[in-house]
């Protein structure tokens, strides 16, 4: 067991900012703080879960088949994420829509599931799924969090710059996310290069 496999994903390779994997929940679903939030949970639990079960069969499963077992097994995960959120979080589940089954093809947890949960033990499964998906809830809260204080003036739905701001609306449609990723994008490089000197 290695802390590094938790670690890892929140900054080093930080799924988002690094490896650019899951753009199509990143740049849909942040729209504000809560559902980047949500979205990035419910992918935690998926691919803590998948991570889990994927290593457990990883030597039952024949090579000729196992990325269509691996989405057998992610797409278990997701029915149930999608069901206990429908159940306990209806405004989210809503807000995040047709997002929520698309998580069984997330790149994210099918890269894990492939490059490590299929070559390693179960604890260190789990430290790497925990840590990918804590990665990834961080980098869609950040994404959403600025989206929704330049686009609306609040966040996690509470007015932070007062009734006379003029809100830039851009920031909440399509592409404001761009903008907003390419800005995150551009000063997460700049971080590295300066952390790197």
């Amino acid at each position: 067991m290695k802390i590094s496999h938790l670690t890892k994903g929140i900054l080093r390779e930080n799924p988002i900012f690094v490896q650019l994997l899951g753009m199509c929940p990143t740049l849909a679903v942040t729209t504000s703080a809560i559902n980047g939030v949500g979205m990035g949970l419910a992918t935690t639990a998926v691919l803590v879960s998948s991570n889990i079960v994927i290593s457990l069969i990883r030597r039952l499963i024949p090579a000729q088949v196992r990325i269509p077992a691996f989405v057998v097994v992610i797409s278990t995960f997701v029915t149930v994420v999608g069901m206990m959120m429908e159940a306990f979080l209806p405004d989210l589940f809503s807000a995040l829509g047709l997002f929520i089954p698309l998580i069984v093809v997330n790149c994210v947890i099918l890269a894990r599931a492939e490059a490590f949960a299929s070559k390693n033990g179960v604890v260190d499964s789990a430290l790497d799924g925990i840590g990918m998906g804590l990665g990834f809830t961080l980098a869609l809260m950040v994404l959403g969090a600025v989206r929704e204080i330049i686009g609306n003036g609040s966040i996690f739905d509470i007015s932070i710059l007062g009734a006379n701001y003029q809100p830039a609306l851009i920031m909440i449609l399509p592409p404001g996310g761009f903008l907003a990723l390419g800005l995150l994008l551009a000063l997460y490089n700049s971080y590295q290069i300066k952390k790197a000197k």
